[in-house]
C-alpha cells in the first residue's frame, strides 16, 4: 500500500478549469470522499479545495487503478472530460506523494510562495475527513508530519513574512496602480477569511475600506475586529458602490458570478476590480471603458517578483522538505511492531547473558549449570513478555499505536537513534 496524491493547481490548470473542479460546500466534499472510498483499493482520503488547487490525498493498494477511478469520479463531478483531467493531473505516489504534500503544507507549491493560509486550509481538510471517518492511522501520520514540516519551514526561513497571500498580492497590485492610497475608497465583497485578510492589507496600505456582504451581521462582526473604522453597507447598495468606488476586491464563496454583464454598472471614474475568488465572482465577459478586471491568474507579475525575492529562502525550505520526507519514512519504519517485539526479546537475552556470566564469575552458580539456568531465565522472559508482545501487535492498527510504540521504545531504550522520540504529538486537530 502506498500514499497517493492527485494534484490540480495553478501550475497545471488555468482558472477556468479550477472553477469547475472547485468544491464549494462541505456537502460536495462529503459526497465525493464517500464516493472514492467505495472503491476498495482506495483507503483513507483527504480533499483540499482552495482558490488555487484541488489536492486529493489517499492511501492506495493500486496507484494506477486508484488514480483512474478518482479522476473518473472527478470528471463526473466537474463535468470535464476524463482525458482532459488525466492529462492535466499531477499524480504522485510513495515518497513523491509525501514530498509533494510537505511542499504544499509549507507553501512552497503555492501561487504566492510562503503564503500563510495554506497550512490552515490543509488542517481544515484534515479535520473534516477525521470527523467523517474518512482517514485513520496512515493519513493521520503523514498529515501530522506535514504540519511539523510546515512549522520548521516557517521557523527556519522568512518565507512567512511580507506579501504572502493572494489577498496581499491583490492589494499590492492596487497600490502600484493608485500610488497615493491614503483615503482612497476600497470595497471588499464578502466577509470570510479571505475578505478579512484583504481588509487587513487594505487598512495597512491606507485605504478607506467598506465591507459588503449578503450576511450583514457577519460583515459587521468582521469590521468590529479592526482598530480603525471600517464601513459596512447593506448588500442592496452594491450597484451604487461599484459605480463610486475605484478599488474593489471580491472574495465570496458563491458558486456562480455575482457580478455579471447584466448587473455590472458603468461609471465615469477609473475602476480596478480584483476577483480573488474561485469560482470567479466576476463574469469574465464584462468589458467596459474605465474598468480593469484582475483575476487570480492575472497577478502573476507580482508572484514572479515574489518568487525571485524568496529564491534563496525557498532553497533552504526545500532542503527541510527533503529531510523531513526522509525522516518520515525512517520514522514509519521505526514504528513497525515485529522489530520492536524482536528487540524486546533480544534485550531480555542480553540481560540473561550478562547476569549469568556475572553470577558464575562471583561463584553464585556453578558453570556446569549455566545452560540449564539460561534456559530457565529464557522461559521466564518469554512468558513475561508474551502478553505485552501480543498487546503491541493488537494495537498496531489503532490510532494510539504511534504513541504507545514510542513510549515502549523510550522505556526499554530499544532504538536510541529513532526519529520517533518526541516527534509525534496528536495536537493539530485542536490547533488553528
Amino acid at each position: 500500500m502506498s500514499y497517493l496524491v492527485i494534484s490540480f493547481s495553478h501550475k497545471n490548470t488555468d482558472i477556468k478549469l479550477r472553477e469547475k473542479l472547485a468544491f464549494n460546500s462541505d456537502e460536495d466534499k462529503d459526497r465525493f470522499l464517500k464516493l472514492i472510498l467505495e472503491n476498495e483499493i482506495t483507503k483513507e482520503a483527504i480533499l483540499l479545495s482552495t482558490c488555487n488547487r484541488v489536492e486529493i490525498v489517499t492511501r492506495s493498494l493500486n496507484i494506477k487503478q486508484s488514480s483512474k477511478d478518482i479522476i473518473e469520479k472527478l470528471a463526473t463531478y466537474s463535468k470535464v472530460d476524463f482525458d482532459v483531467l488525466y492529462d492535466r493531473a499531477d499524480i504522485y505516489d510513495g515518497d513523491g506523494a509525501v514530498h509533494h504534500l510537505f511542499s504544499v503544507a509549507s507553501a512552497l507549491d503555492s501561487l504566492v510562495i510562503g503564503e500563510t493560509q495554506i497550512v490552515g486550509q490543509l488542517k481544515d481538510a484534515f479535520r473534516f475527513s477525521q470527523a467523517k471517518g474518512y482517514c485513520s492511522l496512515n493519513i493521520t501520520r503523514v498529515m501530522h508530519y506535514a504540519f511539523k514540516c510546515a512549522a520548521q519551514v516557517r521557523t527556519a526561513t522568512s518565507l512567512g513574512t511580507g506579501s504572502v497571500s493572494v489577498a496581499s498580492t491583490a492589494v499590492s497590485k492596487a497600490k502600484d496602480i493608485i500610488e497615493n492610497t491614503k483615503g482612497v475608497k476600497a470595497l471588499v465583497i464578502g466577509a470570510g477569511e479571505m475578505s478579512e485578510l484583504t481588509v487587513k492589507h487594505l487598512i495597512a496600505s491606507g485605504f478607506d475600506v467598506t465591507i459588503i456582504s449578503r450576511d450583514t451581521k457577519k460583515a459587521q462582526n468582521l469590521a468590529s475586529t479592526f482598530e480603525v473604522h471600517v464601513n459596512v453597507e447593506p448588500y442592496d447598495k452594491l450597484t451604487q458602490l461599484l459605480i463610486t468606488t475605484p478599488i474593489m476586491i471580491t472574495a465570496t464563496s458563491a458558486p456562480y458570478p455575482i457580478i455579471t454583464k447584466e448587473n455590472a454598472p458603468s461609471s465615469n471614474i477609473n475602476r480596478y476590480w480584483f476577483d480573488i475568488a474561485v469560482p470567479r465572482d466576476i463574469d469574465e465577459n464584462i468589458s467596459m471603458s474605465n474598468l480593469e478586471i484582475f483575476s487570480v491568474d492575472d497577478l502573476q507579475d507580482i508572484v514572479n517578483e515574489n518568487m525571485s525575492l524568496r529564491a534563496e529562502q525557498a532553497k533552504t525550505a526545500y532542503g527541510i522538505v527533503s529531510r523531513m520526507s526522509l525522516e518520515f519514512f525512517e520514522w514509519l519504519k521505526s514504528l513497525e511492531i515485529e522489530p520492536i517485539v524482536k528487540n524486546l526479546y533480544l534485550k531480555g537475552n542480553e540481560i540473561i547473558d550478562k547476569k549469568v556470566k556475572n553470577a558464575i564469575k562471583k561463584g553464585f552458580i556453578d558453570s556446569k549449570d549455566e545452560e540449564n539456568i539460561r534456559k530457565l531465565c529464557l522461559t521466564v522472559i518469554t512468558e513475561y513478555l508474551h502478553n505485552p508482545a501480543k498487546q503491541l501487535k493488537d494495537i498496531s492498527k489503532n490510532m494510539e499505536c504511534d504513541l504507545v510504540v514510542g513510549t515502549v521504545q523510550n522505556m526499554f531504550s530499544l532504538n536510541e537513534n529513532s526519529t520517533s522520540k518526541n516527534r509525534y504529538k496528536c495536537d493539530h486537530l485542536s490547533k488553528n
